[in-house]
C-alpha cells in the first residue's frame, strides 16, 4: 500500500473508513484500513521477535480476519475500541504462528510470556501506532515542502538528528537564525499533523 498518504487520506477518521467497509465492493475503504493498520500490526509483531516477512503475513491475516468479522457484524462498537479488537486478533495470530511447526522451537519462553502481559501489549501497540502516525506526518511534510527542501533539511538535521545549528547552517547554506526559524516552523506543522492524524486514528467507534 502507499506509504505516503495525502492529508485527506491520513486525516479521514477510522469511523468513516469503517462505514465504508459495509459495502463489500468498496475496495477503497478496505485499502485505506489496510494502509492505516498494516504497518502497526506488522511493527507490533516484530517487537515479539517475528521476522519482517512473517510479520507482514501476520498483518495480512490479522486484517483479513478483522474485515471478515466486521462485515459479519461481530464488532460491537459499544463494547470497546476497534484498536483493541484488532490488537486481540493480532495477538492470537502471533500466538498461532509461534505454535505452528518449527517456529515454536525457535522462540524463547520469555517471548511467549510477554504476549500474556496485556499492559505491555497495549503499550507496544500504542508505540507502533505513534511511530506510524509520525511517519505519515513526516511524509506529508516532505511532500508539502518539496519547493523548500532546505527548510525541511534544516529541520531534520537540527530537530531529528541533533546536529548543532551552526553546522546545519553550513550544510544548508543558511544563517543560524534561519535554521532556528526553519526548525520552529516545521516543528509547529509537525505537531499539528501528529495531533490531527492521532485524532483520526482514535475516532474508531
Amino acid at each position: 500500500m502507499c506509504s505516503s498518504p495525502d492529508p485527506e487520506t491520513a486525516l479521514r477518521t477510522t469511523t468513516t473508513l469503517l462505514d465504508g467497509l459495509h459495502d463489500h465492493a468498496n475496495e477503497v475503504a478496505w485499502g485505506l484500513i489496510d494502509q492505516r493498520y498494516r504497518p502497526v500490526v506488522s511493527g507490533f509483531a516484530r517487537r515479539f521477535g517475528v521476522g519482517a516477512n512473517e510479520a507482514d503475513e501476520i498483518a495480512q491475516r490479522t486484517l483479513a480476519e478483522f474485515v471478515s468479522a466486521y462485515r459479519a457484524g461481530r464488532y460491537d462498537r459499544t463494547k470497546g475500541r476497534l484498536s483493541s479488537w484488532i490488537l486481540g486478533i493480532a495477538h492470537h495470530t502471533i500466538l498461532h504462528t509461534f505454535r505452528d511447526g518449527q517456529r515454536a522451537a525457535q522462540i524463547g519462553a520469555g517471548e511467549l510470556a510477554d504476549l500474556s502481559d496485556e499492559s505491555m501489549m497495549h503499550s507496544i501497540w500504542i508505540d507502533e501506532r505513534d511511530r506510524q502516525i509520525f511517519a505519515q506526518a513526516m511524509a506529508i511534510l516532505r511532500r508539502e515542502s518539496a519547493q523548500d527542501e532546505r527548510t525541511m533539511e534544516a529541520f531534520e538535521l537540527a530537530a531529528l538528528r541533533g546536529v548543532p545549528p551552526i553546522e546545519v547552517a553550513r550544510r544548508c547554506r543558511m544563517s543560524v537564525e534561519q535554521v532556528y526559524v526553519a526548525k520552529n516552523r516545521v516543528t509547529r506543522k509537525l505537531r499539528d499533523l501528529v495531533r490531527d492524524i492521532t485524532a483520526a486514528f482514535e475516532d474508531d467507534h
